[in-house]
């Protein structure tokens, strides 16, 4: 290890308090989405960039709605490396249940818990703190670092990393690293997502007049088992080095997502997330509405999905659906420049060896993929993301920090 690796390390090492506390801090600025204001999670970061004297500049394209853009070069040309995180969390509720307050970041028994710790403010924090880190040290590396932290992200960013992808382009780089949750394994891609609303309409009638009207109740559960049927036997191919990377992986895979997602990750789903009909017991239902989510894998486009689903309504003429949301499945080369730099990292960090796959859930960094930038993610377990009292480990936070941070060097110095 070179003479300035072990500086990162003992300077982190030596603002452990300090990274807890900044992570505890951000876990009590609310930014739940929706509605999605993180004004009050934005102004600990600027805080924090302005005492340090980092530069940054904000793009709000919605008031409410804050994105944090930093940058800075190095001592000679080199590459431009993206830091990516997201500061808009899961709402929570009425927080019945929760034995810790979820706006409280409190610090217990080696942990750090608060709504939005390991999805993603732990991550955040670790993009933060790696372009404090190497701004230090600028005039040692060549290129460009650039800082997001954005705003939008539980809702697909029109106002957060998609507006700035669309709008300025000067933080599209040449790779990207992200710190979302994936279970310490290097991310390289993750599946695609398909949202319709299906709406089933009949006349409706009395309870008892069953000749009068069709269920759209009856007409939707029909509707949903043919489509579940049909979807399931989609198929698709995927690119030899995606299939090849994701066989290495299945172990890890199984562990990390549950048995059975080895298999999962590589076919197409639907889920039926609401279901919306009828008005009472013994009236027979006139509309029904259904949510469907829709996954794809890589090597699948909506292009092969919506046709079968034209297909199964060809014999229900009484339903129509909308397409609510779209993002395709996206990945990068699972052997790129950045795994090998994170593997060697997590190598040194945490004394294990990595596998690469795709996730079943979305991240910002499709949107990098989709302009051609590598974009990788590394990051915590997913502790009870979503739900309660999710929190993240000090010690597997504080590891996180350093394989960002000497991964953001080897790639900057190399």
């Amino acid at each position: 290890m070179d003479v300035q690796k072990k500086q990162l390390l003992k300077w982190i090492d030596d603002d452990r308090d300090r990274l807890v506390d900044f992570l505890s801090r951000f876990l009590q600025a609310r930014s739940p989405n929706p509605p999605g204001d993180t004004r009050e999670a934005a102004k600990h970061i600027t805080d924090f960039l302005d005492e340090e004297g980092l530069p940054y500049r904000i793009i709000a394209p919605k008031e409410e709605m804050v994105n944090i853009v930093g940058s800075f070069d190095g001592g000679s040309e080199g590459k431009h490396l993206v830091m990516n995180g997201h500061i808009d969390v899961y709402p929570v509720g009425d927080a019945k249940g929760w034995k810790y307050d979820p706006w409280g970041g409190i610090v217990e028994d080696g942990r750090i818990y608060g709504r939005g710790s390991n999805d993603m403010k732990a991550g955040t924090t670790t993009s933060i703190f790696t372009y404090y880190y190497l701004h230090k040290i600028r005039n040692q590396l060549k290129g460009r670092l650039t800082l997001t932290c954005v705003s939008d992200e539980e809702t697909f960013g029109p106002w957060g990393a998609r507006y700035l992808m669309e709008h300025h382009p000067e933080v599209h780089g040449d790779t990207l690293l992200n710190g979302e949750p994936c279970a310490h394994q290097i991310r390289f891609g993750e599946k695609g997502i398909l949202w319709l609303k299906l709406t089933v309409s009949t006349p409706g009638a009395h309870g008892a007049y069953e000749h009068v009207s069709p269920s759209a109740t009856k007409v939707a559960a029909r509707l949903m088992l043919e489509l579940d049927e049909a979807i399931s036997r989609l198929a698709h191919s995927a690119p030899d080095n995606v299939r090849k990377a994701l066989e290495e992986a299945r172990d890890i895979i199984e562990e990390g997502y549950g048995e059975g997602a080895f298999e999962t990750l590589q076919r197409t789903t639907i889920n039926f997330g609401t279901i919306h009909g009828g008005l009472k017991v013994n009236m027979i239902p006139g509309e029904v509405v259904i949510e469907a989510d829709i996954r794809l894998p890589v090597g699948q486009r909506k292009e092969d999905v919506l046709p079968v689903i034209d297909r199964v309504l060809e014999n229900y003429p009484k339903v129509i659906y909308d397409e609510v949301n779209y993002t395709a499945p996206s990945y990068c080369d699972p052997n790129g420049e950045m795994v090998g730099i994170l593997k060697e990292n997590i190598k040194l960090v945490e004394g294990r060896e990595s596998k690469t796959l795709i996730a079943m859930g979305g991240t910002d960094a499709r949107l990098w993929r989709y302009e051609g930038v590598p974009a990788y993610v590394y990051g915590p377990y997913a502790k009870g993301m979503g739900g309660k009292d999710d929190y993240v480990e000090v010690d597997e936070f504080i590891d996180i920090v350093k394989v960002h941070v000497l991964s953001a060097y080897d790639y900057l110095s190399r």
